[in-house]
């Protein structure tokens, strides 16, 4: 999608977003699976060896239930927002910040868990989690989760950077060298939260207690930094794999990235991540089935074979996410038994789950969405 029609769809869905659902009947029975199933996924989500051949969790689902696989990969929850709004697909890997809009927008369905018989596997602390959740209605089946975490140039930084500062604040580097030209920052709206979220550490007076519930002043507060990280930022990123390219070749140094990134990039380079001392925000990302599903068989035959613990410990390990199953946890010859403590297991409490900005709040009346679209596309543009 071209950049200009994502935004503008971006707007649309985020101006729909009013909190209020209208839940469709979920599927009763289980049939036979109509022979095809199209997935809207972030890169590196839905693999069948094409890139490893050790990493290959969908010919086995294809070759035993006749369903063809067919997916299509988003850079951002606003594009997968607007894809699904567009229509044609059955299921979608969504992230906080874009499930309720979806759930909100009609866009996908309640799902009957009784036709997962794997459900009752889910970790407890994400079978109800508020993301895919609504009323009680269950609208997803929980995928992965993982934090944003600070990815950092080792011959750089000989030390661990302890605060997300080397990419809000200008400075030098350890190689005496400014930090300007060399930090990245996510092209995305929900970046602001990451904003939020070092303000309530460095100025506690804005009462900031929540990165995705701001009232004016506090989102004033996040716009003006994230305005001073601008005159820093090199390049806005959303593409994983330019992202690794730029750490190769371009002389970026530190930047927010997800685990991915990092996994791909210390097998051949000088790269490591770190949870700085102000914390990170994060996805807990959930499979979706689209309303208007043209193969809902094949779909919950998916959302079952994702829980498994083989496919959730390889896409674990293969993305450096830590899996809804904990059985995945132990016996996974790719994860090891000690993944899911290396990707943060025990850290779910410290991470701030990617969720979607609404006007009413705990603390009364919060911007919306919506305005985080349009003010973050004007940041990105030096306004």
């Amino acid at each position: 999608m071209k950049p200009v029609l994502r935004t503008c769809t971006a707007i649309a869905m985020a101006t729909v977003f009013s909190g209020q659902t209208m839940a469709a009947e979920a599927l009763q029975t289980l049939g036979a699976g109509e022979g095809q199933l199209s997935i809207v996924a972030w890169a590196g989500y839905i693999e069948r060896g094409e890139t490893d051949t050790a990493f290959d969790w969908v010919t086995g689902f294809e070759e035993a239930t006749g369903c063809k696989v067919s997916v299509k990969t988003a850079a951002t929850s606003d594009e997968m927002v607007a894809l699904m709004n567009e229509g044609g697909f059955d299921l979608v890997t969504a992230s906080g910040d874009a499930s309720l809009r979806l759930v909100a927008g009609n866009r996908v369905q309640p799902i009957n868990t009784a036709l997962i018989p794997s459900w009752s596997t889910i970790d407890e602390r994400l079978q109800n989690a508020a993301w895919h959740t609504v009323d009680g209605v269950h609208y997803g089946t929980p995928y992965v989760w993982g934090p944003n975490v600070l990815m950092y140039n080792t011959e750089v930084f000989k030390e661990a950077p302890t605060s997300w500062n080397v990419v809000f604040e200008p400075m030098d580097f350890p190689d005496g060298q400014p930090n300007a030209g060399r930090v990245q920052a996510y092209d995305g709206p929900i970046y602001i939260a990451d904003a939020a979220l070092y303000l309530m550490s460095h100025k506690p007076e804005l009462g900031i207690t929540d990165p995705y519930a701001l009232n004016e002043d506090q989102y004033a507060a996040a716009l003006d930094l994230l305005r001073t990280q601008r005159t820093l930022v090199g390049r806005y990123w959303h593409d994983a794999f330019i992202q690794i390219d730029d750490f190769k070749n371009e002389g970026v140094a530190a930047s927010g990235s997800w685990p991915f990134q990092v996994n791909l990039l210390a097998a051949d380079s000088p790269v490591a991540s770190v949870f700085p001392e102000e914390g990170v925000t994060g996805w807990a990302d959930t499979t979706m089935l689209h309303a208007d599903s043209k193969n809902p068989n094949c779909a919950y035959m998916w959302m079952e074979h994702s829980l498994s613990p083989k496919v959730q410990g390889d896409v674990s390990a293969w993305f450096g996410t830590v899996p809804s199953v904990p059985a995945a946890c132990k016996g996974n010859e790719l994860l090891t038994d000690e993944g899911c403590a290396n990707n943060g297991y025990e850290n779910f409490d410290k991470i701030r789950f990617w969720r979607t900005p609404t006007t009413q709040c705990e603390q009364g009346e919060c911007v919306p969405y919506y305005r985080w679209v349009s003010d973050y596309i004007g940041v990105i543009g030096g306004r």
